[in-house]
């Protein structure tokens, strides 16, 4: 769709992009499947293979687009919304973001899984535990490292800053996954700390 204030002010290419999906269209991608890169086993909503998808996930990662936020976190609702683990124990029920390292999160200055997840968790009135995981030590980007790097970089990344409920169900939030060693980490840090039931999900796969 063209813009007036194109001429003046040139988005970038996935703000174009964005700005043209709805709701409706970004649900109408939304194809859950079982990602078998972590134990147990991701949850994956959206495909990246998507350019709507993608753009999104950069919007929303990189410059904090409000409209990226409000079509992942739609997504993210619509799925919980029909989740069997979910259902009517709601109140049984904890989204946990993955952390951002303290460098990347001052360099952004929010966390874009935690934004998405507050978003779906208001529509649902289901809670947030932003500060059970914590991110214990940095780690290099990870968009460059082969898997088995990958694993090692991320490998005691997070920990629990405060003891899990073994009758809750925790559902552990990444935007994109790869090969799962971010989920995995997050995963294992949340087994440590009592976690008996752990759904990790990825926005995009």
């Amino acid at each position: 769709m063209f813009h007036f204030f194109d001429f003046l002010f040139p988005p970038r290419a996935d703000e174009r992009i964005v700005r043209d999906v709805s709701v409706d269209d970004m649900l109408a991608l939304e194809v859950p499947r079982l990602v078998p890169a972590t134990r147990p086993l991701t949850v994956g909503l959206l495909p990246f293979s998507s350019t709507s998808v993608r753009s999104a996930i950069h919007e929303a990662k990189y410059h904090g687009s409000e409209h990226a936020f409000t079509l992942l976190s739609s997504a993210l609702a619509d799925y919980l919304r029909d989740c069997d683990d979910v259902g009517p124990r709601r109140s049984y029920i904890s989204l946990v973001p993955v952390p951002l390292g303290r460098e990347r999160r001052k360099e952004r200055g929010f966390n874009q899984v935690q934004e998405i997840a507050q978003r779906a968790a208001r529509e649902l009135d289901i809670r947030v535990d932003a500060t059970l995981l914590v991110r214990v030590r940095e780690t290099v980007s990870q968009v460059s490292l082969p898997r088995e790097a990958r694993e090692e970089n991320m490998r005691g990344a997070f920990s629990a800053a405060h003891p899990a409920d073994p009758a809750h169900t925790y559902i552990v939030i990444d935007d994109v996954i790869t090969t799962g060693a971010t989920l995995q980490a997050a995963v294992d840090a949340l087994k440590e700390a009592g976690a008996e039931h752990i759904i990790p999900l990825a926005l995009a796969y």
